[in-house]
């Protein structure tokens, strides 16, 4: 465990990094021993300290919750990271590209919660209850933190690597679709390049959301009524570019789209 002082450092890093859009070296070559629990106390005061530049907690995202990210980044457990209110944007935003560092997509569902759920031992069913609605939302990635081996305590100390989110398509409501079955198709440029089922995600994108309340409350946390919840990837994270349109298909359930310029 590292000592309350380093933890503030690598948070104050971290912050510095978001500003400056420079990628820190990799946490856990320089720091030996740094667990998994260290990783999401600088996490935490990380989002203390945007909090005190008045930003507002809005919800929550969960990462590597599918086999496909999880081959993607080498990394075989999920984690969670925080999301602001500045993060969250709407259908056909155009995005600034400049604004993230190693931009990158992932196709997912968004549950916003009617109902507060606290863990330990919330089930798939519990979620469902609690869902007001389900959206369509594109993730895209962000790193404060250098890309190139990077292990699960890089990625839990950079918010899980959350850089915004664009909301749109048809928001259904949880019993009303075997959400197991949406599916998405993800456009680069009027080139499909990725698709994917929400089973990817743990089966049931709700499995995703279940896993969160129970670990939040691990660290004393729990997830609140309005909280919008990112479920998880379905697809591999694909990179973007100055210039490029994304759109995402999910049949019945819309479309998602956004522009970089």
């Amino acid at each position: 465990m590292l000592d309350p002082q380093t933890i503030e450092k690598i948070a104050d890093e971290l912050v510095e990094a978001g500003r400056t859009r420079t990628p820190v070296a990799l946490l856990h070559t320089r720091y030996e021993g740094m667990d998994i629990e260290d990783s999401y106390a600088v996490q935490k005061l990380w989002a203390s300290r945007l909090e005190a530049q008045g930003k507002r907690v809005v919800g929550r995202k969960i990462g590597l919750t599918s086999k496909a990210m999880q081959a993607a980044t080498g990394i075989t457990e999920p984690d969670y990271g925080v999301i602001f209110d500045d993060m969250v944007l709407g259908n056909a935003a155009v995005v600034e590209w400049k604004r993230y560092t190693h931009p990158r997509i992932e196709v997912e569902l968004a549950f916003r919660l009617s109902q507060d759920l606290k863990g330990p031992g919330v089930t798939l069913f519990d979620v469902l209850d609690a869902t007001d609605y389900v959206v369509p939302a594109l993730e895209i990635l962000d790193s404060r933190i250098e890309m190139q081996g990077r292990t699960i305590v890089d990625t839990i100390s950079d918010n899980a690597a959350m850089g915004a989110m664009v909301v749109g398509g048809r928001p259904v409501r949880p019993h009303d679709v075997d959400l197991r079955w949406v599916s998405a198709l993800l456009y680069q440029n009027q080139e499909i390049v990725e698709t994917g089922v929400a089973a990817g995600v743990l089966n049931h994108p709700a499995s995703g959301v279940a896993w969160l309340a129970d670990k939040l409350a691990q660290h004393g946390q729990s997830l609140r009524a309005g909280d919008l919840v990112l479920a998880g990837s379905f697809t591999r994270p694909m990179w973007v570019y100055e210039g490029d349109t994304v759109f995402a298909d999910y049949g019945p359930l819309g479309t998602v789209t956004c522009r970089f310029a």
